[in-house]
């Protein structure tokens, strides 16, 4: 289906436009492409640029003169150039001034080919199609090669998402948890981007990155006794050191991956796997981070990772309410959070629990 969409969208490109301020050149390098192309004129550079930023998806190859009034082909092809569309478009000079300055400017301001007045109709087409031809199928190539490296991303989102679904399993979850580890985390960071939070002007990639990474924050958990991962009562504290190696345990596994070193999205979910369960007072753990040791997201996820638990049953305790779960967050219950981020939590859930707002 989507190599189809690939075709359907090279196709679309059937228009030839002609630039030249002599009608009857214009009326022997169209009646070259009558058959099997749509033609638009134009008597000067400007009028081609209007119709070409009108229609710059459908225009295949433009036919253009250099001396013209209002703008020249010159001018026309430094426009083009500036608005990055010559790598869409193949420009052709049609000029009768084939001297070696006229040429150089040319090619170097971006045309494909030059051709030389008076033209021959026959030849002028070949010439012209086999470059339409080649940008056609470059741009065709470049579509299949997107769409691949989307499907490759997805596909890596849905294996991160199929583990993490599998060590929450073993602790009695669904895979809904991770779900909305990732959906609450992108709602805070969406807040604090919005409100000018230090440290938060990211960009949609790199919330997306940062949430698709929250996802693997227990991942370590697969390291930890089962007897331990589901004891319904209080934990004794061998069993709780027990537990608390699954964020370095995490962070081991993550480590074995081939792109960790170069990918952003494991190094984010390096620093969270190790990370989430540290404190801005220095009381958490593995490493007793604190302040502005810890990185934004990292404490971001932490908090998700704990009004999801406060708010929906464990095997060692019921559910919570928002109400509830909130309070308890706030009055330090929990660990100590940054009052900004919970401020975040809480206006990423109104908004949502809201729906899109209406003007």
């Amino acid at each position: 289906m989507q190599s189809e969409q690939c075709v359907e969208t090279a196709a679309r490109r059937d228009t030839i436009l002609v630039v030249d301020d002599v009608e009857l050149n214009r009326v022997i390098l169209s009646e070259a492409f009558r058959e099997g192309y749509r033609l638009l004129e134009a008597e000067n550079g400007r009028q081609a640029l209007d119709l070409v930023l009108a229609e710059p998806d459908r225009i295949c190859a433009i036919l253009l003169d250099v001396v013209m009034p209002v703008m020249d082909g010159f001018a026309f092809l430094e426009e083009m150039r500036a608005r990055d569309l010559l790598a869409r478009i193949p420009v052709f000079l049609i000029t009768a001034d084939s001297s070696e300055s006229n040429m150089r400017r040319g090619y170097d301001l971006g045309a494909v080919d030059i051709i030389g007045k008076p033209v021959l109709p026959y030849f002028v087409r070949r010439r012209v199609e086999s470059v339409v031809e080649l940008y056609r199928a470059r741009e065709q190539l470049g579509r299949r090669v997107e769409q691949q490296a989307e499907e490759i991303q997805q596909l890596g989102q849905s294996i991160i998402e199929s583990l993490a679904t599998a060590i929450e399993f073993r602790s009695g979850e669904s895979g809904e948890h991770v779900r909305r580890i990732s959906a609450l985390t992108t709602w805070m960071l969406e807040e604090l981007r919005a409100c000018g939070y230090p440290g938060c002007n990211f960009t949609d990639e790199q919330i997306s990155q940062i949430a698709t990474a929250s996802i693997l924050h227990d991942v370590g958990k697969i390291a930890v006794p089962d007897q331990v991962l589901n004891k319904p009562g209080r934990l004794t504290a061998e069993e709780f050191e027990l537990m608390k190696i699954h964020t370095v345990r995490g962070c081991e596994l993550l480590e074995q991956i081939p792109q960790y070193h170069s990918n952003p999205l494991f190094r984010y979910a390096y620093d969270i796997c190790r990370h989430h369960h540290e404190r801005v007072d220095g009381r958490g753990y593995p490493d007793g981070l604190k302040g502005e040791e810890l990185s934004i997201w990292s404490q971001v996820v932490a908090l998700a990772d704990v009004y999801d638990a406060l708010t929906n049953k464990r095997v060692y305790k019921p559910a919570f309410t928002h109400e509830k779960a909130m309070e308890m967050i706030r009055t330090g219950q929990c660990g100590q959070f940054q009052p900004a981020l919970v401020d975040a939590l809480a206006q990423g859930l109104e908004h949502h629990a809201r729906g899109p707002e209406t003007n």
